[in-house]
């Protein structure tokens, strides 16, 4: 007998890594949870559009924008809260791996927002993956930082103009 196992229901890769409970707790709340994580947005997408997409699914309780610790800038991700369980498992089901502003949208279960968490967690105050991008990205600012110092150190970009915080 085959069984066929809901996408929306199973638990993803994503996990809030500093969650102080055990493994099991934590899962246990993300099989309960009305909270999605949802990355990959590009930095200028608002959360009116955010709202307007994930509305769809049904009715959306809080939207929290990740924003760079530094600059307080939308940094690619944010927690969307909906009222019941069943419209979250299709945001997840129907809005994961669509477009919104020409990048793709990646939804997770999410054990519930507490304050703090909305701040991204690289050393230039962003999310740690855009340091690391080695090419442009127009979604996400343009080059990542480290990639952009080694192309101004080469000659091949000009100084970022105003550009105190890079240490250029």
């Amino acid at each position: 007998m085959a069984f066929v196992v809901d996408s929306a229901e199973k638990l993803g890769s994503y996990r809030d890594h500093s969650y102080q409970g055990s493994r099991s707790e934590q899962e246990e709340l993300l099989r309960k949870s009305t909270t999605l994580y949802v990355g990959n947005l590009s930095f200028y997408t608002t959360e009116e559009q955010i709202h307007a997409l994930f509305s769809m699914c049904g009715n959306v309780k809080k939207i929290i924008m990740g924003l760079d610790k530094v600059k307080r800038t939308p940094c690619g991700f944010c927690f969307v809260e909906y009222y019941a369980r069943e419209d979250s498992a299709n945001a997840i089901r129907y809005i994961n791996g669509t477009k919104l502003d020409d990048r793709i949208v990646r939804t997770d279960w999410d054990v519930g927002f507490k304050e703090g968490r909305q701040y991204g967690r690289g050393k230039s105050g962003g999310q740690v993956r855009d340091e690391y991008r080695q090419g442009y990205d127009d979604g996400r600012g343009g080059f990542g930082k480290v990639f952009e110092r080694q192309m101004v150190a080469s000659g091949m970009l000009p100084v970022p103009s105003g550009d105190t915080e890079s240490g250029l």
